[in-house]
This record gives C-alpha cells, sequence and structure tokens, in this order.
C-alpha cells in the first residue's frame, strides 16, 4: 500500500502520510512519493489549494523514521538524507498555490518542519507540537532551526527546540504556529471550507499575494520580483517590439510602452 496518498477534487489537491502503523514517520520512499505529488501540484494550473494531512487519528507525523537516518553514514546523511529533505519541504513552502496542514495528532521533529513549510497549519485540539531532537543528541534539520523562529519568535522557538517538549495545540495557537485549534471531528472539514473559500478567489491573485508576503520575508525574493517584472515586461508593447526586431533583423525603435 502506497506511503503516500493523492487525490484532487476539482480545484483542491489532499497529500496524506499513509504509514499510521509508525505514526508517519518519514523514510526515503515517502519523502521520494511527497516529491512526486509535490511536482503533480506545481505542473497543474488546475489545482488552487493543497491539502496536507495523514490518515488515521494519532499522528501528523512524528518526524523522521530513527531507523532510516541512523542507519547512514555521515556523508551519506549529509550528501542524501538532509539535502533530500531540505529541496523538498524548500518545494512545498514554495509552491505557487497555498498550502494548509492538517494536524491530526502529534507533529514532531520532521513532521512539525514539514507542517511548517505550508502557509495555513490548521491543528485538533489533542494535537502535540514539538521538536524532541535534541533528547537524541541531535538538532532539527529540515528547516526547523530556520521557520520555527520567523514563525514564532527565536525566544519561543528556542524554548522549543532547548527542551525538546512539545506544547499543546492550545498554546500553539496562542503563539501563531497554528492558525486555529478546533475539535478533531471538525478538522477535515474546516480545512476543506477554508481551502474552498481560496480557490474561489482568483488564482493568479492569490498566488502573487502568497509570492509577495513570502519574498517580504525574505523567502525566493529573487524569484517572485523577477517573475513578476518578467511577466509586465512581457506584456509591453516594447517586448512586442523587441521580438518583431528580432525576427525582422532590425533595429528595435522601443516606445515605452
Amino acid at each position: 500500500m502506497s506511503k503516500i496518498l493523492y487525490q484532487t477534487d476539482g480545484a483542491i489537491a489532499t497529500i496524506r502520510l499513509n504509514r499510521p502503523e509508525k505514526l508517519h514517520a518519514l523514510d526515503e520512499e515517502m519523502l521520494a512519493g511527497l516529491a512526486d505529488a509535490i511536482e503533480a501540484v506545481e505542473a497543474s494550473q488546475d489545482i488552487r489549494v493543497l491539502l496536507l494531512g495523514a490518515t488515521g487519528e494519532r499522528a501528523f507525523s512524528v518526524g523522521a523514521d530513527i531507523l532510516a537516518w541512523t542507519s547512514l553514514e555521515p556523508l551519506d546523511m549529509w550528501r542524501r538524507w538532509i539535502r533530500d529533505g531540505h529541496r523538498l519541504f524548500d518545494r512545498i513552502a514554495g509552491l505557487r498555490q497555498p498550502v494548509i496542514a492538517m494536524l491530526n495528532g502529534y507533529a514532531l521533529g520532521g513532521g512539525l518542519e514539514l507542517a511548517l513549510a505550508a502557509d495555513i497549519r490548521l491543528a485538533a485540539e489533542t494535537a502535540q507540537l514539538g521538536a524532541p531532537e535534541v533528547g537524541i543528541a541531535a538538532i532539527p534539520g529540515w528547516g526547523g532551526t530556520q521557520r520555527l523562529p520567523a514563525l514564532i519568535g527565536a525566544g519561543r522557538a528556542k524554548q522549543m527546540i532547548f527542551s525538546g517538549q512539545p506544547i499543546s495545540a492550545a498554546q500553539a495557537a496562542q503563539w501563531g504556529l497554528v492558525n486555529e485549534a478546533l475539535p478533531a471531528e471538525a478538522l477535515e472539514a474546516r480545512a476543506k471550507e477554508l481551502g474552498g473559500q481560496i480557490a474561489a478567489n482568483a488564482p493568479i491573485a492569490v498566488q502573487l499575494a502568497k509570492g509577495a508576503i513570502d519574498g517580504g520575508g525574505g523567502v525566493n525574493l529573487a524569484a517572485t520580483l523577477e517573475g513578476i517584472a518578467g511577466a509586465l515586461s512581457a506584456q509591453s508593447g516594447d517586448a512586442a517590439e523587441g521580438l518583431a526586431a528580432f525576427r525582422e533583423k532590425r533595429p528595435p525603435h522601443f516606445s515605452g510602452r
């Protein structure tokens, strides 16, 4: 059975982690499956919102599979495991479509870092969120030391990372780590409701707004500015004149329009 489930319903796509017997601990197969699903979302002009969740009720993800990464040689940790996770989570964060994470239970370690790559986080009231890596002599390895303080401030991020202790969904909502904490049975319905509200709006405007917000925070700033500027320039009369001059092998006559 696939460890990653992917489906679409109109303009909304849903990716679910599907390894409930291991509380959705992330292994290399799951990272590869997530990458394939994200590629499908990136390639689609019809998908306007991505919901990111997990099957079952106990966990969103308890993080990286310890047996998977502790069996690697140090250089393989550097070459593959850490880099693969960063590339994947950066792709999720960099999706032009908004991403809503549905935290139905434990979101720990790499699971929390996966949730941090989303734009919006909704959590069941029973969920717990934490960065327990220091308890096994490790540190957050998939962006947690950067995305967590950017979201909730350095002091609170240091408390979570240094202590290794999880916080409740209610406290996470108070700190701004999750947007809403709600009854578990209402989690998916609320995510779909919010996703539908977003999908009903002009998709290009929503996606440009996401890029502007993220770019203002230093995320993909060059790509955002160059993408918007390039699209604007390409629609100008000067762009049409430049292309015509190139085809006709003559000097261009730009009008500034």
